[in-house]
């Protein structure tokens, strides 16, 4: 009960930002505010206001305030490692996912179920971090499903014109639940949960160990 607290405590100020960067970026596509800071393309058009970039931020963030509270891994160079390896897993998913345009849709299941256990690599090395991140992640994507739901939901069905409903021409025959659950629930649940993690391990145990190296060595007592 005390460590989730403690977690809930540590991600509760990134928790807020992000959800107020999500509810920004809605605003501003229903708005059709300008490019490149919005967009409401499917996949969001590498607008530059949304939230996929903010665990380079929060993992840095993170990972130095457990390292201050004394949550540090058993070794930095380990901790650094399984990040990256929780990366190439991710990325090589994603890349397994671009060959099979041409399969059943079920079968993406396994490439996404790889991004997913990606999240969990982190946390192999670096138990405090890696559960903080999935904490976060978590906090960070169930309020961009709830806004998908509505968006995909609105006028009648026929969605709100943003990136939240854009659905890809394959698809768009299916019923909602399907469509629902294709475009938002599994790669929001996946892709996006394991991106979170990996890339904020990633800057974060770097960071760490950076700032335990930059750390002046206690002085001996004279």
């Amino acid at each position: 009960m005390a460590e989730s607290k403690s977690t809930w405590n540590l991600i509760a100020i990134p928790a807020l930002i992000t959800l107020a960067i999500t509810l920004l970026r809605l605003v501003g596509e229903l708005e059709q505010w300008p490019k490149p800071w919005f967009s409401n393309v499917a996949g969001g058009g590498a607008a530059l206001i949304g939230i996929s970039w903010l665990p380079i931020i929060f993992g840095p963030w993170f990972a130095v305030k457990l390292a201050r509270a004394g949550d540090r891994p058993a070794s930095a160079g380990k901790a650094i490692g399984f990040a990256i390896l929780a990366v190439v897993v991710l990325f090589g998913a994603m890349a397994w996912v671009g060959t099979m345009v041409s399969h059943p849709t079920w079968l993406l299941l396994f490439p996404f179920g790889l991004m997913l256990a990606a999240a969990f690599i982190p946390g192999l090395a670096w138990r405090g971090l890696g559960s903080t991140l999935l904490a976060y992640a978590l906090a960070a994507r169930i309020p961009v499903l709830v806004v998908m739901f509505l968006a995909m939901r609105g006028n009648g069905g026929a969605g709100w014109g943003t990136h939240y409903d854009a659905i890809a021409p394959m698809f768009a025959h299916l019923s909602f639940a399907k469509k629902y659950a294709i475009e938002a629930l599994i790669p929001q649940m996946t892709l996006w949960i394991g991106w979170t993690v990996a890339v904020g391990a990633l800057f974060g145990t770097v960071a760490a160990a950076v700032a335990r190296r930059g750390k002046p060595a206690p002085q001996a007592a004279s």
